[in-house]
């Protein structure tokens, strides 16, 4: 039952990233080693990351912009096909460690920028977000440098994140049952996981606007680095 754990933190992550935009999908994945078989984590945040999503661009619905779709799909079809490929190759005794390590980058080093907010740039974070998606998990404070080069309000940069979120999980999925992966086994976890995340989405996004975003980011990574070194850890100890 140590499983079901990811319940409570499903709702939490997901609350979490309804108020600030992103975080809650990495906070979940670095929790998951030794709640989960390795072979299952992806698959498993995949979906319910997918629920998550999709609930917090549907509860803020008023700021979705259906024009950034066409484009960012475009490309992740592509990232889907090709990090399908490169995740069949990977030994997954290994994927804590690589996981831990993308965590700590992304926490603290300086992403990769997209020169303008154009069309262009949205096949290229399709690709690559949904790619590396195949094989990290967590990518959504990928997009952000994209985003925020069209719209800089908070509530349409977090359910725009969310909406183009959506399509990544929604590929992934597809992607890792394409590959064998059996969600059935896993039912009674992923539907009590994807209530609690859709629950979470909802309490978050009404959080938003009492919650000020000063300071909170410092805490965060140092709260994320923890936990990804724990991660890691799993595999060298």
């Amino acid at each position: 039952m140590t499983e079901f754990t990811l319940v409570p933190i499903a709702f939490v992550t997901s609350c979490l990233t309804a108020v600030i935009g992103m975080g809650g999908g990495v906070l979940l994945l670095t929790l998951m080693p030794g709640l989960l078989p390795n072979a299952a984590m992806l698959p498993v945040h995949a979906a319910t990351q997918l629920a998550s999503n999709v609930s917090r661009a549907a509860f803020g619905w008023r700021a979705v912009d259906a024009g950034i779709i066409p484009a960012f799909c475009a490309g992740a079809l592509a990232g889907a096909w090709l990090g399908g490929e490169l995740y069949r190759s990977i030994d997954l005794t290994w994927l804590p460690l690589v996981l831990g390590l993308f965590v700590l980058v992304v926490t603290w080093l300086p992403l990769p920028l997209m020169r303008g907010g154009g069309q262009l740039a949205l096949v290229l974070l399709g690709f690559y977000q949904t790619g590396l998606g195949m094989l990290a998990g967590a990518t959504g404070p990928l997009g952000s440098a994209v985003l925020l080069r069209r719209n800089r309000e908070r509530d349409w940069l977090v359910v725009n994140t969310a909406l183009y979120m959506s399509f990544n999980h929604a590929l992934r999925v597809l992607a890792y049952v394409a590959m064998g992966f059996s969600f059935a086994r896993w039912w009674q976890l992923l539907a009590a996981m994807i209530v609690a995340g859709i629950a979470g989405s909802w309490v978050g996004t009404r959080l938003r606007v009492l919650v000020p975003q000063r300071n909170f980011h410092t805490l965060f990574r140092v709260l994320v680095s923890i936990l990804a070194l724990r991660m890691m850890a799993t595999v060298l100890w």
